[in-house]
């Protein structure tokens, strides 16, 4: 039980006692490893699609979708202060010669190869300096703190999706720029409108706003498409508590209780606030330049048209188990669930009557609905597809993060090890019920799928907490198609050295 002194600390810290109590257990019991029995693979829960499949899906998308509100959920919260992690070691180093810092010196070889780099030329051109004198200098610590500091361009401080990414013969574009783009290619539903919807931290949002203005006037004149861009920020109520290694509150300097951001799982609250009839979920920084874009666009096309056929059919069983459903329609609606929407049903579904099958049925068909791209397994870090076992017995598709597997069992770390695909943040939703009424998401996911990591503060070591991940916990008890997607749809930037691949220059 939490003392009274620090339940009266939460409680003006504006944060719900009984809600912290509960993490504080997760804390001392630790969350359940997942019970992974097989990894997902093609034809064993991956589906594999042909190329007559995608040409006949990309015949029919723009009608299919003309009437559809459909919306682009990016991630864009948080500094991309790690992009940069490499820089800042350097400018502390004592030796900050190329040999020795083999990351800056690939760095500065390719600085012309950047976009940023005519803007990081005028940026110092402003304080008197000459971006060419100093690389014939080798003064690299200038040119590094020009880019990264205030005085400079500041991108150490920038969120990624407001950083010049790609080079064009007109315009350099940042993230946020390509995701209008893409929006373009395979979002534009009802109204002839492009709907994105962007989270990002409170800090930040103002310049987001600015750059997305101009953006929507530029590309609504050129497209005669209409965008709608929307945002919100993880809601601080989110929040979880952080303990010291014993697990009693972590207490700042100020003698107030440390609460900390719980992951990207946090951002179920902003999901559950989109009402549209599909949402793509992309990370911020997974994007390429244009003369890329077609893979992109083919297979989000075939994700997508994949959700809507099978809600076709999932809403039509539906309908008909409400109205004194037939064998055939029981048959149809388990056939659904076990070939389709990532479900093998217990051994015990036989022995049900047929009233309890019906209802059985219908509690598991008529839940949200998403379709997740799976890209070859190549050693990226990412959530992996696997059948994992249910409490009732039953197997469900599942995203499973390492940190969520007890590699330490070696039947688990032989399941893991063979597993042939992971999970790019790839997917795209259906939220809407039979009858087009919206889910509340939050009923959907599985409290017993955080995480517990160690951090530190103030040179001291505490435990932090993170919530069910968004496609992972988050969506435990949604039903699931995972699709195999090329390699080439995904190409996330997590250093500054990234934009040099072949895949992030024009």
């Amino acid at each position: 039980m939490i003392e009274e002194v620090v339940k009266e600390k939460i409680t003006l810290q504006g944060k719900d006692p009984k809600q912290i109590e509960k993490q504080i257990v997760n804390f001392k019991n630790g969350f359940p490893f997942l019970a992974i029995d097989e990894p997902a693979t093609i034809g064993n829960g991956i589906e594999e699609i042909t190329d007559a499949q995608i040409s006949a899906f990309e015949h029919k998308y723009a009608s299919a979708t003309a009437e559809k509100e459909i919306v682009k959920f990016v991630p864009a919260s948080g500094a991309a202060t790690r992009m940069f992690k490499n820089l800042y070691a350097y400018l502390e180093a004592e030796d900050q010669s190329l040999d020795a810092n083999p990351f800056v010196k690939t760095f500065v070889s390719h600085l012309k190869s950047f976009a940023f780099y005519k803007d990081l030329e005028a940026k110092l051109a402003e304080n008197g300096l000459d971006i060419k004198d100093l690389l014939d200098a080798e003064d690299f610590p200038t040119i590094v703190s020009y880019l990264l500091n205030e005085q400079g361009l500041g991108y150490g401080k920038l969120p990624k999706g407001l950083l010049k990414f790609h080079s064009y013969s007109d315009v350099n574009r940042t993230p946020v720029h390509e995701h209008f783009i893409e929006g373009l290619q395979y979002g534009i539903g009802k109204d002839n409108t492009v709907r994105l919807h962007f989270t990002v931290s409170p800090e930040h949002q103002t310049r987001f706003e600015e750059h997305v203005n101009q953006l929507k006037e530029k590309l609504a004149n050129q497209t005669k498409v209409n965008f709608e861009v929307t945002f919100s920020q993880q809601k601080p109520a989110t929040d979880t508590i952080a303990v010291n290694m014993d697990n009693t509150p972590f207490l700042e300097e100020n003698g107030e209780i440390l609460f900390r951001p719980a992951g990207h799982g946090a951002l179920l609250e902003n999901l559950n606030e989109i009402d549209a009839d599909l949402i793509f979920i992309k990370n911020i920084d997974n994007v390429v330049p244009d003369r890329l874009k077609e893979t992109t666009k083919r297979y989000k096309i075939v994700i997508a048209s994949i959700l809507l056929e099978t809600q076709v059919e999932l809403f039509d069983l539906l309908e008909k188990l409400d109205d004194h459903p037939s064998e055939e329609t029981i048959s149809a609606a388990a056939s659904l669930l076990e070939n389709k929407l990532g479900l093998r049903l217990s051994s015990g579904f036989n022995d049900l009557s047929e009233s309890e099958k019906v209802a059985f049925l219908q509690s598991k068909l008529n839940r949200p609905l998403r379709v997740c791209g799976m890209v070859e397994n190549t050693g990226e870090p990412g959530g992996g597809p696997f059948w994992v076992k249910d409490e009732d017995g039953a197997f469900s598709l599942q995203i499973g993060e390492t940190a969520q597997l007890d590699l330490n069992d070696s039947k688990v770390a032989k399941i893991f090890r063979s597993s042939s695909h992971f999970n790019p943040t790839d997917l795209v939703c259906g939220v809407k019920d039979y009858k087009g009424n919206k889910f509340d998401l939050l009923n959907y996911r599985d409290p017993a799928t955080g995480f517990i990591t160690q951090k530190s503060k103030d040179g001291k070591d505490l435990k932090a907490q993170e919530l069910p991940g968004l496609w992972n916990g988050s969506m435990a008890d949604w039903n699931s198609i995972f699709v195999e997607v090329p390699l080439g749809t995904f190409n996330p930037v997590k250093t500054i050295n990234d934009l040099l691949r072949e895949q992030h220059q024009s």
